[in-house]
């Protein structure tokens, strides 16, 4: 199976847990204190970034990065941009991406967005170009 089969067939929380386990840890913690509201919260985030719907899971990823990114939330933007990275996104997209999400939200926003695809294109992560 191709990469992106696997990363389609992996659970988000699985794969953002990949990129910062420390950053979701917290899920493991919630589950403890009330599974019943830990499920319904996991369905909700699956159903918020699955497949299956009209907009494919990179473009998902990158408005989620967004605000992340606006919000200055470093550590959840980078797992969600390598998400997007795992189901297809390339640099160039990624790049542009940034570049609209700076229209309303910056300089700092632009700032942070290349900073992070920097580190990720120095780490060698993207696999689609």
């Amino acid at each position: 199976m191709s990469e992106s089969g696997n990363a389609a067939q992996r659970a988000a929380t699985s794969s953002y847990a990949e990129a910062d386990p420390k950053l979701y840890a917290f899920l493991d913690w919630m589950e403890q204190q009330d599974p019943d509201y830990s499920k319904a919260f996991r369905a909700y985030g699956e159903k918020g970034t699955g497949e299956g719907q009209a907009l494919a899971v990179k473009y998902r990823e990158m408005v989620m990065s967004a605000v992340l990114v606006f919000s200055g939330r470093r550590e959840g933007a980078v797992a969600h941009l390598k998400r997007a990275i795992e189901h297809g996104a390339t640099k160039r997209e990624l790049f542009e991406a940034g570049q609209s999400a700076a229209i309303p939200g910056g300089g700092i926003t632009l700032g942070l967005w290349m900073q992070i695809l920097a580190q990720l294109d120095s780490e060698g992560a993207f696999i689609h170009g």
